[in-house]
């Protein structure tokens, strides 16, 4: 599976170098790539080999092998730069990856099942899961009181159902 980390925006310079719009919380984790995989809007994919790595203004520059001229480069324009999934920077123990959460079974402390992680979104305050049972859409405040237990190996996650959360 591969994990999108970055999109192509537009060359930079004479040399073919690629400008990233970085879609991660790691920008710098650029720096150590040796190979990406690239996927067009139209679902094509192709990997390349990364020559070399800068980052301006705190976005990276990509050099890719086959793209060393500005009008080559231009082809990568809104492409996705994609890692295999195990080369995902470690969270710390408590911290999840969207594409992790999304697909995970719900179930609430009683071990009732009640539906499954379909979207995340972002709110001021914190994240919140978007679960679907059935055609019912509820959403799930990413906190504490809420997410009692997340399980990456069996995709589960336990939730205390408060009274109105599943209304």
């Amino acid at each position: 599976m591969l994990i999108t980390i970055g999109k192509a925006r537009k060359t930079f310079g004479v040399k073919g170098e690629i400008k990233i719009e970085p879609m991660t919380d790691h920008p710098e984790r650029f720096k150590d790539l040796r190979r990406v995989y690239l996927t067009s809007p139209r679902g094509e994919e192709k990997a390349c080999t990364v020559l070399s790595v800068r980052y301006m203004n705190g976005d990276p520059v990509l050099l890719l092998e086959g793209y060393d001229t500005p009008e080559k480069a231009c082809e990568l324009n809104g492409w996705l730069v994609q890692i295999p999934r195990e080369e995902a920077v470690p969270l710390p123990e408590g911290q999840y990856y969207w594409f992790e959460l999304i697909g995970m079974e719900v179930e609430s402390e009683a071990g009732e099942k009640l539906g499954t992680i379909i979207d995340i979104f972002e709110t001021g305050s914190n994240d919140v899961y978007v679960m679907k049972a059935g055609r019912k859409e509820t959403y799930l405040p990413a906190t504490r009181e809420v997410i009692r237990r997340i399980d990456r190996t069996t995709k589960r996650m336990v939730i205390h159902v408060t009274e109105g959360l599943l209304d």
